[in-house]
């Protein structure tokens, strides 16, 4: 459902996908457990229910969706397993958002409305073995040549870049600059593998890349110039970590559902657990924290739409709600008893899944730490903490 057949109202479609979220994407978890991978026909649906297009603006074939709108779609279909979301997470977020702002108008062009369709899946390919937290550290090399480029390097932690189409792949060109190049997946010295075990998300594990002499044409440097690379980097993890803030919360939706249905039927010492005091105050805790979260990151989605990209608040946000949904997690297996441990019940697998949302995106201490000298700095130059909302 791109703007080529036509945009919806916003209110129905958040209808649609909690429907498809309800009817479709979490009686397929089964099954999708089973195969070990997300199904096909699934991946078909997300792409015809236009999940792939909500944040590419309809010029460009999109939804074009607010990033208030994205986040509230976020929390619906993230319900369901977030494996679901990775598979086109990639394209909505650091991908599709790197272009936007630093691709030229021939590349968003080409790229972005077969994105939207589901037809060109792009994975974000900066993650290294010594360029992780510091992702300044890139060793990937691209050295230019008479009409274009050779990339020498690897990758690691990479969100579907076993099944991509294209690559958008971070290397140092020039000596320290670092810039961003469009690499087809299935290009010669390109190769990709999977590993052997993933402690969560099992069913869209990363992947490992390798670049040997991979050749490029000038038109596939994004932009158009060098060393413009981290600036592209940073404009999709901006937008990536308020989604992955959202899901934190989504998730823990679901897992407070299926505990307290759990408490509700199972019964000890003759009465429900949800009758015992403790049991309640545990669901309460859990409530409140999941609540909190989810204001935080609807908050920082209008600060987004009102112009100006609120970096601290949305740092702030995918801290405190990947903090949150391990808490959450944890205390909803408690509740489970052997149920938590045993057996196919979907909160243990959701427990280990969202174990990664306090990794990737930025890990949780560097986030403290990021978000600590941002205030030192703040309050050293104005006396007010980074995107205050003291009125002077």
């Amino acid at each position: 459902m791109t703007r080529a057949a036509g945009k919806p109202d916003f209110d129905a479609y958040l209808r649609t996908i909690a429907a498809f979220t309800d009817d479709e994407l979490i009686p397929a978890e089964a099954e999708m457990v089973a195969a070990g991978q997300v199904p096909d026909a699934i991946v078909r649906r997300m792409a015809e229910l236009g999940l792939f297009s909500i944040s590419i603006p309809p010029a460009y074939g999109g939804l074009g969706w607010t990033m208030e709108q994205q986040v509230l779609l976020t929390l619906e279909f993230t319900r369901a397993s977030c494996v679901y979301r990775s598979r086109f997470s990639t394209v909505i977020g650091l991908c599709s958002q790197a272009i936007l702002g630093h691709g030229t108008e021939d590349q968003r062009r080409e790229m972005l409305p077969e994105m939207a369709a589901g037809r060109q899946v792009t994975s974000f390919a900066l993650t290294e073995p010594e360029a992780g937290s510091d992702a300044t550290n890139v060793q990937t090399v691209a050295r230019r040549t008479g009409d274009g480029w050779v990339l020498d390097g690897s990758k690691r932690y990479i969100t579907n870049a076993h099944w991509a189409d294209t690559l958008l792949v971070f290397a140092r060109t020039d000596g320290a600059e670092v810039s961003a190049f469009i690499v087809d997946r299935t290009a010669p010295g390109v190769s990709t593998r999977i590993p052997d075990l993933m402690n969560g998300h099992a069913e869209g594990p990363v992947a490992e890349i390798d670049l040997k002499s991979v050749v490029v044409a000038e038109d596939r440097l994004l932009g158009g110039v060098p060393g413009t690379g981290l600036a592209a980097a940073m404009r999709g993890i901006n937008h990536a970590r308020l989604h992955v803030a959202a899901t934190c919360v989504g998730q823990a939706t679901r897992m407070l559902e299926e505990a307290t249905r759990h408490v509700s039927e199972r019964h000890q010492f003759g009465a429900p657990l949800a009758d015992l005091g403790v049991v309640q105050a545990e669901l309460g805790r859990c409530y409140s924290e999941m609540e909190a979260g989810r204001a935080l990151v609807l908050d920082a989605a209008r600060a987004f739409d009102a112009g100006t990209v609120p970096r601290q608040r949305i740092s702030a946000a995918k801290l405190y709600c990947s903090e949150m949904v391990g808490r959450v997690a944890d205390r909803c297996v408690q509740l489970l008893g052997g149920e938590g441990i045993v057996g196919p019940h979907p909160v243990p697998r959701m427990w280990r899944d969202v174990r990664t949302l306090r990794i990737y995106e930025g890990a949780s201490a560097i986030h403290e730490r990021n978000l600590g000298r941002a205030m030192i700095r703040s309050v050293a130059a104005d006396g007010l903490l980074p995107d205050s909302y003291r009125v002077r």
